[in-house]
């Protein structure tokens, strides 16, 4: 698999498909390993990331850290990435066309880690996983910590959408839920 992933990441370096690429510092492939039962799908990279070439590692990032430690994990068992990878603006919202043009990089990263749980963290990831596979795509507010099973010719596996780790640290509310329902990923891996 390792070949394979060393081709994916040449493939995107020199991406150029759409306005994100003019300012961004470097593409933000991924972390963790491309083996993982669980892949984690972020909105995109902010500040931090851009400069260090990782997903999550600002403020987001240690929350997101520290819930998987309380299920047991740590970041170098599972894969994070985002449905966008490269910093749009000021840390703005994506575009759909800045979606629309990453979405064959996220297609393949499923392709390449062939994870037992798909983990869409925030609203922008929940709508398109939830769309690819036909599901019932509502608000993230509803749809948060249910468990969708899919089956299909590639095999069985789990979506369970999530709130971003960002919308606990406006809304230290959402820490217990994002608790509650991290519980279900563990359960379900």
């Amino acid at each position: 698999m390792s070949g394979q992933f060393e081709q994916f990441e040449k493939d995107i370096r020199g991406c150029e498909k759409c306005e994100l690429s003019e300012n961004r510092t470097q593409i933000v492939i991924g972390d963790g390993t491309p083996e993982a039962d669980i892949l984690f799908v972020g909105e995109a990279p902010g500040r931090q990331e851009d400069k260090k070439g990782r997903p999550f590692v600002g403020r987001a990032g240690k929350l997101l850290d520290e819930l998987l430690g309380e299920i047991g994990l740590e970041r170098e068992e599972v894969y994070i990435t985002n449905i966008v990878l490269c910093r749009p603006p000021n840390n703005r919202d994506p575009k759909d066309e800045e979606i629309k043009a990453c979405t064959d990089y996220l297609d393949r990263h499923i392709r390449i880690v062939d994870p037992e749980v798909i983990v869409p963290l925030g609203s922008f990831a929940t709508s398109y996983i939830l769309d690819k596979y036909d599901l019932d795509n509502g608000s993230i507010s509803r749809v948060h910590g249910e468990v969708f099973s899919i089956s299909n010719l590639k095999g069985r596996f789990k979506i369970i959408p999530q709130y971003h780790p960002a919308a606990a640290l406006y809304n230290p509310d959402l820490k217990e839920v994002l608790k509650e329902d991290f519980e279900k990923v563990r359960e379900n891996i």
